[in-house]
């Protein structure tokens, strides 16, 4: 393995190690991402550098018990292992990877050819309220925080600018949801949530 390191040129390794930081950081590393600019999916130029090393990654991570795992249906490449340290998420963060889980699983059955999903920031909170989960409409500061976070894991592409987020806001929810709830039913879950939401308050979870 080292040798192999050894064996790229300066450019190469800067770009391998940037890779795995990238991994680490984030968890996902997508085939296709949203380009804001060009309004369209464009291919990811980090799978690719991944790609080009994918041994020498997954031998990498194996020494720390992590597996480098890839959905080739969806174009996802993950990380997945017990050594995995998660973050600490807020409830609203919770509530936003259940709702968007749901209407991604929605969208997806009436439209079969595209694994593109969109709402919108009013859909998510209409749907929360129909679950009764929002009994006030959340802070600005906190929705923001929550979607950025999102974001950075590449659960979601905000199609707006996060600093002017409204009802209209539009959120592309990428297929990576599926990987965050691991097959979970999110329609029971947040059932579990309507029922326990007077004795949990604002619990933190992991993600």
């Amino acid at each position: 393995m080292i040798e192999y390191y050894d064996q790229l040129l300066s450019e190469e390794k800067e770009e391998l190690k940037g890779i795995i930081q990238l991994l680490y950081r984030q968890t996902f590393i997508l085939e296709r991402k949203y380009d804001r600019r060009e309004k369209r999916m464009q291919f990811n130029r980090d799978f690719r550098i991944r790609n080009r090393h994918l041994e020498f990654i997954r031998e990498y991570f194996d020494i720390s018990g992590i597996d480098v795992k890839e959905d080739s249906q969806d174009g996802i490449i993950y990380l997945q292992g017990e050594t995995l340290l998660g973050d600490k998420v807020s409830k609203l963060i919770t509530l936003y990877l259940l709702i968007m889980k749901l209407i991604y699983d929605e969208q997806m059955s009436s439209v079969s050819t595209s694994s593109q999903v969109f709402t919108t920031m009013g859909e998510i909170h209409e749907k929360l309220g129909s679950f009764r989960l929002l009994s006030k409409q959340p802070a600005v500061t906190e929705v923001r925080k929550s979607i950025a976070f999102l974001k950075r894991y590449q659960i979601i592409e905000p199609l707006d600018v996060l600093e002017e987020l409204e009802g209209r806001s539009r959120i592309l929810i990428y297929p990576t949801i599926h990987m965050v709830l691991l097959g979970d039913d999110a329609r029971a879950l947040l059932n579990t949530f309507t029922e326990a939401e007077d004795e949990h308050g604002d619990d933190e979870t992991e993600i």
